[in-house]
């Protein structure tokens, strides 16, 4: 089948509800478990989140938990400012809600990928908002804030998404999803 039905357009949303579960072996609460409890970071505009994030570490969860995937919570995040993709684009992704956004935590692969490589099953995280008529790419792992946020036109070809949830809580997959499958099951001998 994989082979027979046409890919889609790798952004393009598909009607599935994703199991939690796959989105990686750290993704073990539902997501809207991520906006309980109160902020103690106060952000009045999309300026102040890119402020906060580039003060933050990035760091890995094998050297932070001791475990190769947990995804914190934005509570635990602004205690400690320290985190990998995930950490930084959940923390993001609820204060762009906070602040009124239409905004999708969108769980994919930096591009180019490839199956071969060692680091391949690695995902990335990031988040999608839209403002004025626009979609828009946050990096929230970015140190740069000019680099941070990018037109979703422009950043689209180095990034491929495979699952999202929306402001809402909803799970959904896009048809990157089925892109990475065929990579996968086609580059082996």
């Amino acid at each position: 089948m994989l082979r027979v039905v046409p890919a889609p357009d790798p952004w393009e949303r598909l009607n599935y509800r994703v199991p939690v579960k796959r989105y990686g072996p750290g993704s073990i609460h539902d997501f809207a478990w991520y906006f309980e409890g109160t902020s103690v970071v106060a952000t009045s505009s999309i300026d102040e989140i890119q402020e906060w994030l580039v003060g933050c570490e990035y760091v890995s969860d094998p050297d932070l938990f001791r475990v190769a995937d947990y995804w914190q919570h934005p509570q635990t995040f602004e205690q400690i400012r320290r985190g990998d993709c995930e950490d930084h684009a959940l923390w993001a992704w609820r204060k762009l809600i906070e602040l009124g956004y239409d905004a999708d935590l969108v769980e994919g692969r930096c591009l180019p990928w490839t199956p071969e490589r060692p680091d391949a099953d690695r995902p990335h995280v990031w988040v999608i908002f839209r403002r004025e008529g626009g979609a828009f790419l946050l990096e929230a792992t970015s140190k740069s804030k000019d680099e941070m946020i990018r037109p979703l036109a422009d950043a689209s070809s180095r990034y491929r998404p495979e699952l999202g949830v929306d402001r809402h809580r909803r799970r959904f997959a896009f048809g990157g999803a089925i892109v990475t499958i065929r990579e996968r099951e086609f580059a082996r001998p």
